[in-house]
């Protein structure tokens, strides 16, 4: 009974129509009814159907609409009577404090979300126990990932429970993968956990912090065949401002059998170029000096938002390679998008990141050997050297092709970089897919690496079709000697790098030491130098002082598997340096390692 009363305050039916009374006379023979003619009928059936369309629509039996209104064709209807009122949902300068784990995407994700809470009242703290409310944006690629963030909720229940009853109550979110994956278990565990938003329910973030105000645990992790957020502008809190973050695209189709991601971020979704060109204008405005454009699989952009991009012309893959899904066409492509975004900034350097290594047809390796602000830095994601666990992987390419792949992308981009991931211990893999696994690692000649064991998750067609055979102390072995090999190949070809000179864009302080300063290269290896002041040209004496966002010119003094050392020689930019940069020696002996537990994440 309370939910009919319940009912009936929400729905109210209109009184200003008059009830139809259709009444049909029964007759006992079919005599009797040869004198209901058949223009009698008819009649009947036009006052009846002249009836309906006088009589109440939908609206007529919704709270508060009027029956009577109507809207024009290319304008949507708005609903303002919410059943939470404007001001429950306004931040009211409620202080909220962000921890941000895994990949880049979730730095961004991050800046989206806080953007969102800021328009509403919020504040944005970097103290944690000045925070009202508390939101983890999380990863669930690998298990320890998720325990990582298990272990954080604990520490912040028991805070939440010291807190003195004066303060206001503070709440606990989780946002991104990890909400959407394990949402039930999130919501009903010891009760940790007050709002859970998935990656494509940022806007809906106010009204469930004003539902978890209210006492009730909010949650919407509902996945998105549309949402790209091209309309929110984030708001960007890079070190210093010099480098920030551009999200093009959401999601992921490759459905690779290890692979989390198009489970908890969904089918790919490309946001609109105009919309991304303009974040770019205004963080070059703001003297932004790096731009890293972001995606799961950054290089399949395509932009059918519009209609002159929607032409018949099929997607073009990397010779050898395939993908599980139809063939996709029309739209604006990757190397569309990023030719607009070199051209803004001729002093901004243009990163991507994550690309899939089927997406790289000639036309983007021309583009990237061509533009001078282009960083000459591929990440190609191998996943394992052996063309039967690639198989298994569902990556669509042969060792073959991806070594193919590598030729030609050294015969276009001479000076290229490349870094990529691999995975150690994946279902099936034996001895010998492992060696074959270091053996490509030794012949490619990566720069960085991004290793990890192989971690099941759930609906990943590996947890439904394959078996996870591989003991974890084998899977340890193996990654342990991936990233071996890396260290080896790190050290010899940094020391190759001492005596030459390379074009540096300023980080800030080193973590390290007050007295230096890095930056990192063209081909992204981290440089450490003394902090002082350097001439304005390479000709001349007067000196100035490096701050970051800067470009200076550093001669490498010595170097590690890690990072080179060296000193600044002279203040310079990217468009001053043309001549120089083909003296310098190839990028490609820039190298870094990253094991399991220092870098942060990426996808394909």
């Amino acid at each position: 009974m309370e939910y009919l009363r319940t009912l009936k305050r929400l729905f109210i039916i209109a009184q200003h129509w008059t009830p139809i009374r259709c009444i049909q006379p029964r007759h006992c023979s079919n005599l009797a009814k040869t004198s209901v003619t058949s223009r009698d009928r008819r009649t009947t059936v036009d006052k009846f159907r002249s009836q309906i369309s006088s009589g109440p629509s939908f609206q007529d039996f919704i709270k508060g609409v009027s029956a009577g209104k109507t809207y024009p064709a290319d304008e949507e209807y708005c609903d303002t009577e919410s059943y939470l009122s404007e001001d429950l949902d306004m931040g009211n300068s409620r202080k909220v404090y962000f921890e941000t784990y895994g990949c880049q995407m979730n730095v961004n994700d991050t800046e989206i979300a806080w953007s969102i809470l800021q328009r509403k009242g919020y504040q944005r703290t970097v103290a944690l126990n000045e925070a009202d409310v508390v939101l983890l944006v999380t990863c669930s690629i690998r298990e320890k990932a998720e325990q990582t963030i298990w272990n954080r909720l604990q520490q912040l229940t028991a805070m939440k429970k010291r807190r003195l009853k004066t303060h206001t109550p503070m709440k606990i979110g989780i946002l991104g993968c990890m909400a959407e994956r394990l949402k039930t278990e999130l919501l009903e565990r010891e009760k940790l956990v007050d709002v859970l938003a998935g990656p494509d329910a940022y806007r809906d973030l106010p009204r469930l912090l004003a539902l978890a105000d209210g006492g009730q645990q909010a949650s919407n992790v509902l996945l998105s065949l549309e949402e790209t957020y091209a309309d929110i502008m984030p708001v960007h809190h890079a070190p210093q401002g010099y480098s920030a973050f551009v999200s093009i695209m959401r999601g992921c189709d490759n459905m690779c059998s290890y692979c989390i991601v198009p489970f908890t971020r969904g089918r790919e979704r490309s946001r609109p170029v105009s919309s991304i060109l303009e974040e770019v204008r205004m963080l070059s405005e703001q003297g932004v000096k790096e731009v890293t454009l972001l995606g799961q699989n950054v290089n399949s952009y395509r932009d059918t938002s519009e209609a002159q991009f929607c032409g018949s012309d099929l997607t073009q893959l990397s010779r050898g390679f395939k993908t599980i899904y139809k063939t996709k066409q029309g739209g604006l492509r990757f190397s569309d998008l990023l030719d607009r975004v070199s051209r803004i900034d001729p002093d901004m350097r243009i990163r991507f990141t994550s690309p899939h290594p089927k997406d790289f047809p000639d036309e983007v390796l021309h583009l990237i050997a061509e533009r001078k602000n282009i960083c000459q830095q591929i990440h190609l994601p191998a996943q394992s050297g052996s063309s039967k666990v690639l198989k298994a992987m569902r990556r669509g390419y042969t060792r073959e092709a991806y070594l193919d792949l590598v030729k030609n992308i050294k015969k276009v981009i001479p000076e290229v970089s490349l870094s990529s991931d691999f995975i150690s211990g994946f279902c099936g893999e034996t001895e010998d897919d492992h060696q074959q696994t270091l053996s490509l690692i030794r012949e490619v000649g990566y720069n960085v690496g991004f290793l990890f064991a192989y971690s099941m998750r759930q609906k990943t067609h590996a947890f439904h079709r394959l078996q996870d055979d591989v003991p974890a102390e084998v899977k340890q072995r193996r990654l342990e000697e991936c990233i071996s090999v890396f260290r080896e190949e790190a050290a010899r070809v940094n020391a190759a790098l001492i005596g030459s000179t390379q074009l540096v864009l300023v980080e800030g302080e080193s973590k390290r030491s007050a007295k230096d300063m890095c930056g990192r290269t063209d081909g992204n290896i981290k440089v450490i130098f003394p902090k002082e002041g350097v001439s304005v040209q390479p000709a001349e004496s007067n000196a100035a002082p490096v701050n970051a966002g800067d470009y200076v010119l550093v001669k490498v003094l010595s170097a590690n598997s890690q990072s080179l050392r060296g000193r600044a020689l002279a203040h310079s930019s990217l468009g001053g340096t043309v001549q120089h940069r083909e003296t310098l020696p190839r990028r490609q002996l820039d190298r870094r390692v990253a094991s399991d537990s220092a870098m942060t994440e990426t996808c394909p």
